[in-house]
Protein backbone atom coordinates (compact mmCIF):
# COMPACT_ATOMS: atom_id res chain seq x y z
CA UNK A 1 0.00 0.00 0.00
CA UNK A 2 2.80 2.43 0.93
CA UNK A 3 4.65 1.60 -2.26
CA UNK A 4 1.55 2.29 -4.38
CA UNK A 5 1.04 5.67 -2.71
CA UNK A 6 4.70 6.55 -3.19
CA UNK A 7 4.52 5.72 -6.90
CA UNK A 8 1.31 7.73 -7.29
CA UNK A 9 2.78 10.73 -5.48
CA UNK A 10 5.96 10.57 -7.58
CA UNK A 11 3.91 10.46 -10.78
CA UNK A 12 1.87 13.50 -9.75
CA UNK A 13 5.00 15.49 -8.91
CA UNK A 14 6.50 14.71 -12.31
CA UNK A 15 3.32 15.73 -14.12
CA UNK A 16 2.61 18.97 -12.27
CA UNK A 17 5.89 19.92 -10.68
CA UNK A 18 8.61 22.09 -12.09
CA UNK A 19 8.31 24.91 -14.54
CA UNK A 20 10.48 25.36 -17.59
CA UNK A 21 11.29 29.00 -16.87
CA UNK A 22 12.80 31.07 -19.66
CA UNK A 23 13.79 34.73 -19.84
CA UNK A 24 12.94 36.69 -22.99
CA UNK A 25 14.47 40.14 -23.51
CA UNK A 26 12.97 42.26 -26.31
CA UNK A 27 13.27 45.80 -27.63
CA UNK A 28 9.93 47.35 -28.64
CA UNK A 29 9.21 49.48 -31.69
CA UNK A 30 7.94 52.18 -31.31
CA UNK A 31 10.07 52.99 -28.29
CA UNK A 32 8.67 53.31 -24.79
CA UNK A 33 8.78 56.95 -23.68
CA UNK A 34 7.06 57.05 -20.31
CA UNK A 35 5.47 55.19 -17.46
CA UNK A 36 2.20 54.92 -19.41
CA UNK A 37 3.98 52.96 -22.13
CA UNK A 38 5.45 50.60 -19.53
CA UNK A 39 2.08 50.13 -17.83
CA UNK A 40 0.34 49.44 -21.16
CA UNK A 41 2.79 46.61 -21.85
CA UNK A 42 2.61 45.18 -18.32
CA UNK A 43 -1.19 45.33 -18.12
CA UNK A 44 -1.69 43.56 -21.45
CA UNK A 45 1.07 40.95 -21.27
CA UNK A 46 -0.01 39.69 -17.85
CA UNK A 47 -2.99 37.99 -19.51
CA UNK A 48 -0.76 35.81 -21.70
CA UNK A 49 -0.77 32.26 -20.33
CA UNK A 50 2.53 31.18 -18.78
CA UNK A 51 3.99 34.62 -18.05
CA UNK A 52 5.51 34.73 -14.57
CA UNK A 53 7.16 38.17 -14.45
CA UNK A 54 7.34 41.30 -16.62
CA UNK A 55 9.99 44.00 -16.25
CA UNK A 56 10.32 47.10 -18.42
CA UNK A 57 13.06 49.70 -18.72
CA UNK A 58 12.53 52.97 -20.54
CA UNK A 59 16.21 53.85 -20.14
CA UNK A 60 17.44 50.62 -21.78
CA UNK A 61 14.39 50.28 -24.06
CA UNK A 62 13.88 46.64 -23.05
CA UNK A 63 11.00 44.42 -21.98
CA UNK A 64 12.13 41.39 -19.97
CA UNK A 65 9.60 38.57 -19.62
CA UNK A 66 10.08 35.48 -17.45
CA UNK A 67 7.75 32.76 -18.70
CA UNK A 68 7.00 29.06 -18.47
CA UNK A 69 8.20 27.53 -21.74
CA UNK A 70 5.72 24.67 -21.39
CA UNK A 71 2.76 27.07 -21.49
CA UNK A 72 3.76 29.69 -24.04
CA UNK A 73 6.44 30.60 -26.58
CA UNK A 74 8.40 33.70 -27.50
CA UNK A 75 6.30 33.88 -30.67
CA UNK A 76 3.09 34.07 -28.61
CA UNK A 77 4.57 36.81 -26.45
CA UNK A 78 5.69 38.75 -29.52
CA UNK A 79 2.19 38.35 -31.01
CA UNK A 80 0.69 39.74 -27.78
CA UNK A 81 3.03 42.75 -28.05
CA UNK A 82 1.99 43.26 -31.68
CA UNK A 83 -1.71 43.30 -30.64
CA UNK A 84 -1.03 46.36 -28.47
CA UNK A 85 0.96 48.15 -31.16
CA UNK A 86 4.57 47.12 -30.54
CA UNK A 87 6.80 45.24 -32.95
CA UNK A 88 9.65 43.56 -31.12
CA UNK A 89 13.18 42.43 -31.72
CA UNK A 90 14.43 39.57 -29.54
CA UNK A 91 17.66 40.41 -27.74
CA UNK A 92 17.85 37.05 -25.93
CA UNK A 93 15.70 34.04 -25.05
CA UNK A 94 17.46 31.87 -22.50
CA UNK A 95 16.49 29.29 -19.93
CA UNK A 96 16.46 30.68 -16.42
CA UNK A 97 18.85 28.67 -14.29
CA UNK A 98 18.45 29.36 -10.59
CA UNK A 99 21.43 27.20 -9.61
CA UNK A 100 24.04 28.93 -11.75
CA UNK A 101 25.18 32.37 -10.72
CA UNK A 102 26.85 34.67 -13.17
CA UNK A 103 30.48 34.91 -12.25
CA UNK A 104 32.46 37.99 -13.12
CA UNK A 105 35.75 37.21 -14.82
CA UNK A 106 38.72 37.74 -12.55
CA UNK A 107 41.11 40.36 -13.78
CA UNK A 108 44.61 39.12 -14.30
CA UNK A 109 47.45 40.95 -12.63
CA UNK A 110 50.55 41.61 -14.72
Amino acid sequence: MKQTLLILLSSLLLMFGGKELRVLVMTPTPQMHCEKCENKIKKNLRFEKGIVKIETSVEEQTVTVTYDGRKTTKENIQAAMKKIGYDTKVVSDNPKDKDKKKEKPKSEKK
